[in-house]
């Protein structure tokens, strides 16, 4: 199941509130603070540390079956997508990565795959990187934008079947065009790193 994805962006705090404003809600904030890497998790509020010169390394909003994740960047960058995958397509899906020459690194928490197409694709098997079912929210479709048109084939035969909710356009840089979500509380709106969030 697609959840993720995350981008590197200098607008931290508003791609923060553009979520928020939908619905999400902020389970983590992870920051460099005097050369430390802290946590500065609600309650907090922006407020309590906006001055403090802190690098967020990330925070992630979560509604339902999404996950959204950003960090702090000179420029805005779209990072990987994310899958929830049972252990058992984990394996098969590394697999098919390492067939396809595509690099895997794995850890106990996660799995990325590199892809020859300016991105990562994460796959994850802890049901906890959720916060509920799909039936509350969940993202239906994807737009990517890249230079290459083949991903859609790739990412089929990655996954051993169709991924019609993934659809590329063609563009120089790599990114997500667009989001189709359930459950938002807003429609037809740009987070502030480029992707046009939409409602269904």
């Amino acid at each position: 199941m697609l959840f993720h994805y995350h981008f590197w962006t200098p607008h931290v705090e508003e791609t923060e509130k553009f979520y928020v404003k939908n619905g999400f809600r902020i389970s983590l904030r992870t920051g460099k603070f005097r050369g430390d890497f802290q946590t500065f998790n609600p309650p907090l509020e922006w407020d309590d540390f906006r001055d403090k010169g802190i690098s967020f390394r990330i925070i992630e909003a979560r509604k339902g079956a999404i996950n959204i994740t950003f960090g702090y960047g000179k420029r805005v960058m779209f990072d990987h997508i994310g899958f929830l995958v049972s252990p058992e397509e984990l394996d098969e899906i590394c697999q098919r990565a390492e067939a396809m020459n595509w690099k895997v690194n794995s850890n106990e928490r996660r799995t990325f795959i590199g892809t020859p197409y300016g991105f990562r694709i994460e796959l994850q098997s802890h049901e906890d990187a959720i916060d509920g079912t799909p039936s509350i929210a969940r993202i239906e479709e994807l737009e990517l934008i890249m230079k290459d048109g083949e991903f859609e084939n790739d990412i089929s035969c990655l996954f051993h079947k169709p991924m019609n909710h993934i659809h590329v356009g063609i563009g120089e840089t790599s990114t997500i065009h667009k989001a189709v979500m359930s459950g938002l509380v807003t429609s037809g709106q740009r987070d502030p790193n480029g992707v046009y969030v939409v409602g269904k």
